[in-house]
C-alpha cells in the first residue's frame, strides 16, 4: 500500500557490500560500472544486442544484477521504441523503485503505455509523494483509469495531494508520519510505538498534536528512548518548530531547511492542522531541482532535459530567441545611427564589440548572483538599497581595471585619444552592467515574476545597447572623428 518507503538513497549495505574506499564490493572492476558507477557502453551495447536479437532470457541475465537505479539509467539510454522493449523484457525487474528512479518526461512516457491495473499496481508500493509524482503529469483520463484500480484510502490520499498546486509542499510532502496526543507519557508513547501495526516503516520524530490535530510540539526517539517512562510528553516534547503551510512554494520550504538547518518539518493545511510532513531527503532533491532549474531558465533552454520531446524543446527555446532577436534589433539601431563615425573610422567597427562583450559579462555575472540572492531571501526589500550599492562598486573597480587595460593597448595600437574614449565607455558600460543586473531582477520579483525567466535577456539588451552608444558617441563627442 502507500506508504511503503523506498530506499534509493539508504545505507549503502542496503545496495551493495561497501569497501573502505566508498565504493561496493561487486562494482570494482566490474564488467558493467566504471570507475565512477556509471554504466559502460559495453554493457549497454550487450543489452541493445540481445534486444535486437529478440532474446529477452539473456537481457533479463543482463539486467536482473542491477540496481533499481541503475536500471532506471539503463532505460534512459535507450530510445523510446527500445526502451518499452526493454521494459516487456525484463518483466518483474520493473519495480516501483525503478519506476521512482526514473526521469520524468521516460516515466510519464512508460507510464501511459502501461494499462492502468499496472501502473495502479506500482502506485500502490510508493509512497504519497511518490505516486503523485507518477501520475499528475499523465492526461485527465489516464489519471482517472489509474485512480478508479486504487482502493479507497490510497486514491483518497493522492486526489487530496493532486488537489494542491504543483511545486508546493501539499504536492511534495509526505503523508506517512507519527502523531500522538499531547496526553501521553513516555512509556504511553513506547507501548503505542511497539503494538501499532500500522505505522511508516521508517520514522525518526514524532509529532504531538492537541485536540484539533494542531501540532503543538516534537520529540526525537533518541529522546523518548532515554526518558523514563513516567514523564509526560509535554514535559520532553520540543515546542519550538517550523511549521510549513501546505501551499507553500517548493523553493520556500528549500529555503526553510537551509536556513533552519531542518531534518524534518511538519505540513499544516489552512486552518493548521497537521496533514503531512517534509524531511531532509524530499527537499535535498527541490533544492538541486530549483537549482538546475534556474540556471536553465537564465539560459532560455526550458526544461533542459534530453529526454524532452524535440516539439516541447522547441517551443520553449525559439520563444526566448525571438525576443533576444527583437532587443539585438535596438542595438543594431544604434549603430546604424553612427554609421557615418564607423565609414570614417574602421577601428571604432574593430573595437565596439569589445565594450558591448565586457559589459555583458559583466552584467550576467551581476545578474546570477542577483537571482540567487532573490532564491534564497537574502536580497529583500530591506537590503535592496544596500546590495545595489555594493554591486555599484565592485562594477566601478571592474571597470577601471578594464578599462586600464583596453585603453592602454588601443592608445598603443591606435591613437591615445581613441584609448581614452574605449577606456571611458568600458567604465560606464561595466557599471550600467551591475545596475541592471541588480535592478532588472528585483523588478521581475516585485512584478511576481520569477526573476529567472527573462532577465538575461534584458540584461543583454541594455548593455550591448548602451556600450555601442556610450562607445561610439564619446568618440564622436571626443572629436576621434568628425
Amino acid at each position: 500500500m502507500l506508504g511503503e518507503r523506498r530506499q534509493t538513497s539508504a545505507r549503502p549495505e542496503d545496495r551493495h557490500e561497501t569497501r573502505p574506499d566508498g565504493r561496493p564490493d561487486d562494482r570494482i572492476d566490474d564488467e558493467r560500472m566504471d570507475e565512477e558507477n556509471i554504466l559502460k557502453p559495453e554493457y549497454v551495447r550487450s543489452v541493445q544486442d540481445a534486444l535486437e536479437a529478440g532474446d529477452d532470457a539473456l537481457v533479463y541475465e543482463l539486467v536482473e544484477p542491477l540496481h533499481p537505479a541503475d536500471i532506471a539509467d539503463l532505460l534512459e539510454l535507450f530510445e523510446r521504441d527500445e526502451r518499452h522493449q526493454l521494459a516487456a523484457a525484463i518483466t518483474d525487474l520493473m519495480t516501483s523503485d525503478v519506476v521512482a528512479e526514473l526521469n520524468d518526461f521516460v516515466r510519464d512516457d512508460m507510464m501511459e503505455s502501461l494499462p492502468a491495473s499496472r501502473v495502479a499496481s506500482i502506485a500502490e508500493q510508493l509512497d504519497t509523494d511518490d505516486a503523485v509524482q507518477l501520475i499528475e503529469d499523465l492526461d485527465e483520463d489516464n489519471q482517472q483509469a489509474i485512480l478508479a484500480e486504487l482502493d479507497a484510502e490510497d486514491r483518497h490520499a493522492i486526489e487530496s495531494a493532486l488537489a494542491y498546486p504543483e511545486e508546493t509542499a501539499g504536492r511534495l510532502m509526505s503523508r506517512d508520519f507519527v502523531a500522538v496526543p499531547e496526553h501521553l507519557t513516555v512509556g504511553d508513547l513506547i507501548d503505542f510505538l511497539r503494538e501499532d501495526r500500522a505505522l511508516p516503516n521508517d520514522f525518526f520524530e514524532i509529532f504531538v498534536v492537541d485536540a484539533k490535530h494542531h501540532p503543538v510540539g516534537t520529540c526525537q526517539l533518541s529522546w523518548i528512548l532515554r526518558t523514563p517512562r513516567t514523564i509526560p510528553l509535554t514535559d520532553v516534547m520540543k515546542r519550538d518548530q517550523t511549521l510549513i503551510p501546505a501551499a507553500l512554494d517548493q523553493e520556500e520550504v528549500g529555503n526553510m531547511f537551509q536556513k533552519y538547518a531542518l531534518i524534518s518539518a511538519a505540513v499544516v493545511d489552512a486552518s493548521g492542522r497537521l496533514v503531512g510532513q517534509m524531511t531532509v531527503d524530499d527537499v535535498v532533491h527541490i533544492i538541486a531541482e530549483e537549482a538546475g532549474e534556474d540556471a536553465l531558465l537564465m539560459s532560455g533552454a526550458g526544461e533542459g532535459d534530453i529526454n524532452e520531446p524535440i516539439r516541447a524543446a522547441y517551443f520553449s527555446r525559439v520563444r526566448w530567441l525571438v525576443a533576444n532577436l527583437g532587443t539585438a534589433l535596438i542595438a543594431s539601431l544604434i549603430i546604424a545611427a553612427f554609421g557615418t563615425a564607423i565609414e570614417q573610422l574602421v577601428a571604432l567597427a574593430v573595437l565596439m564589440p569589445i565594450v558591448a562583450s565586457i559589459g555583458g559579462n559583466a552584467g550576467t555575472q551581476t545578474m546570477a548572483v542577483t537571482v540567487r540572492a532573490i532564491a534564497m531571501n537574502q536580497l529583500t526589500r530591506s537590503n535592496t538599497k544596500r546590495i545595489l550599492l555594493r554591486e555599484m562598486r565592485v562594477a566601478v573597480l571592474n571597470g577601471a581595471t578594464i578599462a586600464l587595460l583596453i585603453g592602454l593597448a588601443t592608445g598603443a595600437i591606435f591613437t591615445p585619444m581613441l584609448g581614452l574614449v574605449i577606456a571611458a565607455a568600458m567604465v560606464i558600460n561595466v557599471i550600467i552592467a551591475g545596475l541592471a543586473g541588480v535592478l532588472v531582477p528585483v523588478i521581475f520579483d516585485r512584478l511576481d515574476t520569477d526573476p529567472a525567466v527573462a532577465s538575461s535577456v534584458f540584461v543583454t539588451m541594455i548593455t550591448d545597447s548602451m556600450g555601442f552608444f556610450a562607445f561610439l558617441g564619446l568618440a564622436v563627442v571626443s572629436g576621434v572623428v568628425g
